[in-house]
């Protein structure tokens, strides 16, 4: 690893991206026709919008880098600005080396033309050719699977047989740089290992590769750098595991950043001639027998931002009891982010008995002393009910979060304590 990385060193850049910002020109209402143009060019209203603000980032020869994002983020327009299917506004992007591009489903692709003639206008565009493209035509065939389909129309092709012929095309052609947008996720899995196994043959090779992907799973196994964007500007880069953490919290921003709507008020109806009823005073809100004050998790070990297997994690509740209760009863619930219950415990469960002296004021602590959840960020939920759960008295759902990054090749939702032994027979 240490002789890699110096390798690495004596290698230049692959990419270089300086300061740049691409920015869109919005018509608030366009016009159709040209008539309609010069009729209304004072009422139609133009708004920028900048996809990409100030991004610079220097991608090492020999290195894959991933780049994270929520939906609007800017890695999709960052990538087509890398592969010059659209030009910065501002800022310069220097690419060394053949490169290759697969973006969006069919890009590049005449809907009109068979597989068999797409493949070779793809690689005159990339500057290949014909003897050439003919050479590795049969490897880009097989890679794709379609068969006798290679010369049907592509407009009558499926999702996944245009990611498969694009990813062909593109592998095949053997570049210095290869851009990929989102195809690792599209197909089978069959498909998705094929892709995943040739992009491993090609770091094996020394090639550069920048890939656009929403799956942290997929940026931890295969890059050894990350890139972070939010909003169009790039919020982090450096390790995948980093990155991963900073890509959930920026992901929690955005659904912080979203305001609930307000609904409009029912028109109040009057009824004449009848007399109106006096308006009852609304009831004063109940006061909770026992109530949550307080919900923490403990920090991650020094240096880190996030936990790993095998840390360990408190849980703080603070509570106040306002009513005089027999005993009380709290539980814990952690879900995954996608909303799977990974853990729903109580601490009857934990001790075999209820919290019979219950003050004033008090916490209760859970701690997980080795932590067994695999990458993916967890939300805690707490409840504070009766015994036997017959009554609740408080809860407060989601209301902490917390992150795991394994940083190993493992991957799932948990860890197990497991080997393997070898013995070969004869």
């Amino acid at each position: 690893e240490l002789h890699l990385q110096r390798h690495q060193l004596l290698l230049g850049s692959a990419v270089e991206i300086d300061r740049v910002t691409k920015i869109f020109r919005l018509h608030t209402e366009p016009s159709k026709t040209l008539k309609e143009r010069v009729l209304n060019w004072r009422a139609n209203s133009i708004s920028e919008f900048a996809a990409l603000s100030g991004v610079s980032l220097d991608i090492s020869e020999g290195t894959t880098v991933g780049l994270l994002g929520h939906n609007g983020s800017g890695k999709s327009t960052l990538l087509k600005c890398i592969a010059g299917t659209l030009r910065p506004t501002k800022g310069e992007i220097r690419v060394h080396g053949r490169m290759a591009a697969m973006l969006e489903l069919g890009a590049g692709f005449h809907p009109d033309l068979t597989g068999r003639e797409n493949v070779f206008l793809n690689g005159s565009i990339l500057g290949f050719s014909k003897e050439h493209v003919r050479t590795i035509f049969d490897d880009i065939v097989d890679f794709s699977e379609l068969g006798d389909f290679i010369d049907s129309q592509v407009k009558h092709y499926s999702s996944g047989m245009y990611a498969r012929l694009g990813f062909a095309v593109a592998v095949n052609l053997e570049p210095d740089v290869l851009l990929v947008d989102e195809v690792l996720s599209v197909g089978d899995e069959a498909f998705q290992r094929k892709c995943i196994e040739r992009v491993r043959q090609f770091q094996q090779d020394g090639r550069t590769i920048v890939l656009v992907t929403h799956s942290p799973d997929q940026v931890r196994l295969i890059c050894d750098q990350a890139a972070v964007l939010d909003h169009g500007r790039l919020v982090f880069s450096g390790d995948p595991n980093e990155a991963v953490a900073e890509y959930r919290r920026s992901l929690d921003g955005v659904i912080d950043d979203v305001v609930p709507v307000e609904e409009e008020p029912e028109p109040e109806v009057v009824v004449v001639d009848e007399p109106v009823p006096a308006t009852e005073p609304e009831p004063e809100p109940q006061t909770k027998k026992v109530e949550i004050v307080s919900l923490g998790v403990s920090d991650p070990p020094v240096g880190r931002r996030y936990f790993a297997p095998g840390d360990r994690i408190d849980i703080d509740l603070g509570y106040r009891r306002n009513e005089p209760v027999e005993a009380m009863r709290a539980r814990l619930i952690v879900k995954a982010n996608d909303g799977v219950q990974m853990l729903n415990v109580s601490t009857y469960d934990l001790n075999g008995v209820d919290i019979w002296d219950v003050a004033e004021e008090g916490t209760i602590r859970f701690s997980i002393d080795d932590l067994r959840l695999l990458d993916h960020r967890y939300h805690v939920s707490v409840v504070l009910q009766s015994p036997h759960e017959t009554e609740e008295f408080d809860h407060a759902l989601g209301a902490v979060a917390f992150d795991v990054v394994s940083g190993g090749p493992i991957v799932g939702r948990m860890v197990f304590d497991a080997s393997v032994e070898h013995a070969p027979s004869g």
